[in-house]
């Protein structure tokens, strides 16, 4: 399954959740009585499917890429929904949205495939390319590059930089201090849902 390029605003509606990596549009919420009307028929496989399908969608990414990821966190230590959490998290068009950089994940996947973001002195143009710890993330010194982020940049309230990340916006250059901790996950969803989804799959 190729990944969704279709009226981002539908979605979120239809999973009444925010996604703040598909889209930075402000979305009104359905009333009430029709959030309680649909809940009351969700069968516990629906349930799970939003779940997984909220990752999907804000993380930007595929069903095969998605399910990928969950095999990676069935085999690593720990718990199988926070490691899951954590490859997502770490990518680095997510890195790059996280530091306010771009509205949205793919604006920020944008920025990395055409080659305005450097990884440890080094151009990386794959989105999928996972953050470590000590990695250091900067914008060349290229007018159109740095251009393409700074009214960005002015509209990012430092208040929301997770705790893994810091960042100097003056001379764009940001830095990875750790792997993230389940707090500071920018989307509310409940991870082993996702997993009991794949339990048949991964």
């Amino acid at each position: 399954m190729s990944r969704y390029r279709g009226p981002r605003v539908k979605i979120v509606r239809r999973l009444d959740t925010p996604l703040p990596g598909l889209t930075s549009s402000p979305v009104l919420n359905n009333t009430r009585a029709n959030t309680q009307s649909v809940r009351k028929d969700k069968s516990e496989y629906r349930i799970r499917l939003e779940e997984k399908q909220k990752l999907r969608f804000h993380y930007g990414i595929t069903e095969r890429q998605l399910l990928k990821y969950v095999r990676i966190a069935r085999r690593a230590k720990g718990s199988t929904g926070q490691v899951l959490l954590q490859l997502l998290e770490m990518r680095l068009d997510n890195t790059v949205f996280r530091l306010g950089m771009a509205p949205t994940i793919p604006a920020a996947r944008q920025l990395v495939n055409h080659g305005h973001v450097m990884v440890n002195d080094r151009v990386v143009d794959i989105p999928s390319y996972r953050c470590k710890p000590q990695d250091v993330i900067v914008i060349p010194e290229r007018a159109r590059s740095r251009a393409l982020v700074e009214k960005n940049l002015s509209n990012f309230k430092q208040s929301k930089l997770p705790s893994h990340l810091r960042f100097n916006p003056k001379i764009y250059k940001a830095s990875v201090n750790q792997l993230v901790n389940r707090k500071s996950v920018g989307i509310k969803v409940n991870e082993l849902l996702v997993v009991e989804y794949y339990s048949r799959q991964a």
